[in-house]
């Protein structure tokens, strides 16, 4: 059974988080830090995993609520790591009126990966995202930064073919 990983799997090192401190401290009292914090931490860990972000709330005094909003108002920032295949599904209102969550769902049944998780080994993960700005093609499917458009649940198979090579 494939499980989804959650931040019960959350393995920061004595190493990241002296590099995140650091990045805490270099901006100790500097109005509107927030955004280049969790920047710095996302290029450290790959993602703001909820440990990160309470370390970050403990360490600038700012209310966790608000390190989350942050995290999850902007689209750069991801709260789920990525597997070497990181596939995403727009579901913007374009995308999903023209049948985006049936691809989400297609591309999940045939990984076994549930939306916003990662497969056991690491290969994938899947992620349902915003806008991706790409209206013209919904619905849209990015697989590591390659757009594939106006996407239906029967084409799914033979794109993710070329990944499972």
């Amino acid at each position: 059974m494939k499980k989804k990983l959650t931040a019960v799997d959350f393995r920061g090192t004595p190493e990241q988080e002296a590099k995140l401190l650091a990045v805490i401290e270099k901006y100790r009292g500097v109005k509107g830090a927030m955004m280049p914090i969790l920047q710095e931490a996302q290029e450290i860990y790959g993602y703001l995993p909820p440990e990160v972000q309470k370390i970050i709330a403990e360490k600038t005094g700012t209310p966790l609520e608000e390190i989350y909003g942050i995290a999850t108002f902007y689209s750069q920032f991801k709260l789920n790591p990525s597997g070497e295949v990181a596939i995403s599904i727009c579901l913007g209102t374009a995308c999903y009126v023209k049948g985006a969550a049936a691809v989400l769902e297609e591309v999940s049944k045939q990984l076994g990966v549930e939306v916003g998780g990662i497969s056991p080994d690491g290969r994938y993960s899947l992620e349902a995202t915003r806008c991706v700005g790409a209206c013209g093609l919904a619905p849209v499917m990015v697989i590591n930064n390659e757009v594939y458009g106006k996407m239906t649940a029967d084409q799914v198979a033979s794109v993710l073919a070329k990944y499972k090579a």
